[in-house]
């Protein structure tokens, strides 16, 4: 009988073997002492960059400051990490500094001004992934944007109170480039639609830094009588306010360009032309981040964009603008955001 029993067993042994032997491998299971590791985590995005470059300092209350004051709008709005450098008027740094953002990963770059045209283009060729924009440019690259703010349009409004209050105006600019040349323009086509004779002092003291040759410009526009005087000088036109202040006993007046400049001349200050960059370089900087930009065609800024170009009545003024002025500028914004006025079209 043991013996009928031992056969009986290896021969359900053989069984078993034979149908293991035939069934598909189980999946390797890891050893006992080795634990199971957990799937790796997916790596986050990278970190949404911008990087600045300003042809001069950040503080000059005007169109630097402009700038400044949009990547920062950039960060606290997009969480963006940022950065900025202050060239001067430096071209041969200019490459240099849209290279060393792009080798570390600054997915936008912004130039403050058509004066790194050349440089972008330059450095676009090499980094077709970051966006390069360039300040009062018309370029049209696949990805360098030109970013335009019609100065000349606010200008305009100036240019029509100043001929309603004033007996002269004078003008100081910066450099005789496209953005201050056209607003000048404006500032004087405003003017003449109220009055052709309107007398309009002008000149350009060849760099933005020099206060004290603003000051002296405006001083001697004053003693030719001009009586409304308008800045477009970024830092320099600190010595515009200056000689403003001076002169306050005259009754002269003057403007804010791009930033108020309420403080800078109390009491004087007609009216104030704020450029809140910051946004209309939000609208752009959040579709780069979500990688909706599309490139190839500029961007304009103008009046009828009131979220980023604003004129606002200064009303601690000596002398405030009047509700008849006020009709009247209201009168000429409304035509130049139809299109029924053009800033920079001589007046008939």
């Amino acid at each position: 009988m043991r013996a009928k029993h031992v056969l009986f067993v290896l021969s359900v042994v053989a069984a078993l073997s034979f149908v293991a032997a035939c069934a598909p491998a189980a999946p390797a299971q890891p050893a006992a002492s080795a634990p199971t590791q957990a799937p790796a985590a997916a790596q986050p995005a990278a970190k949404f960059k911008m990087g600045l470059l300003l042809p001069g300092s950040a503080n000059d209350q005007g169109w630097n400051t402009m700038a400044y004051n949009a990547l920062k709008r950039v960060e606290a709005d997009l969480g963006a990490e940022i950065s900025y450098v202050e060239l001067k008027q430096d071209p041969a740094s200019y490459e240099k500094a849209f290279r060393d953002f792009a080798a570390q990963g600054y997915q936008l770059i912004l130039g403050h001004g058509n004066e790194f045209e050349d440089a972008a283009k330059a450095t676009a060729k090499d980094y077709p992934n970051v966006q390069f924009f360039i300040s009062s440019s018309r370029l049209k690259e696949p990805n360098v944007t030109g970013l335009n703010t019609n100065s000349d349009e606010p200008l305009y409004l100036m240019g029509v109170i100043s001929a309603k209050m004033c007996k002269a105006a004078g003008f100081v600019g910066g450099m005789e480039i496209p953005p201050i040349s056209e607003a000048l323009i404006g500032f004087i086509n405003g003017a003449k639609s109220v009055d052709p004779n309107f007398k309009v002092y002008s000149t350009y003291i060849g760099n933005f830094d020099d206060a004290a040759a603003a000051k002296e410009a405006t001083l001697s526009m004053i003693a030719q009588g001009a009586d409304c005087i308008v800045p477009d000088a970024d830092a320099a036109g600190q010595g515009v306010y200056q000689a403003v202040v001076e002169k306050k006993d005259l009754g002269i007046k003057t403007f804010g360009v791009f930033v108020p400049a309420t403080d800078a001349a109390p009491g004087q200050v007609l009216a104030n032309y704020v450029s809140d960059y910051g946004q209309g370089v939000v609208n752009l900087a959040r579709q780069v981040k979500e990688g909706t930009f599309k490139g190839g065609e500029n961007h304009t800024f103008g009046l009828s964009m009131p979220d980023v170009i604003k004129f606002e009545y200064v009303e601690t003024a000596t002398t405030p603008v009047p509700p008849d002025v006020r009709e009247a500028v209201e009168a000429a914004k409304k035509k130049i955001i139809a299109g029924e006025v053009n800033t920079l079209a001589p007046v008939k």
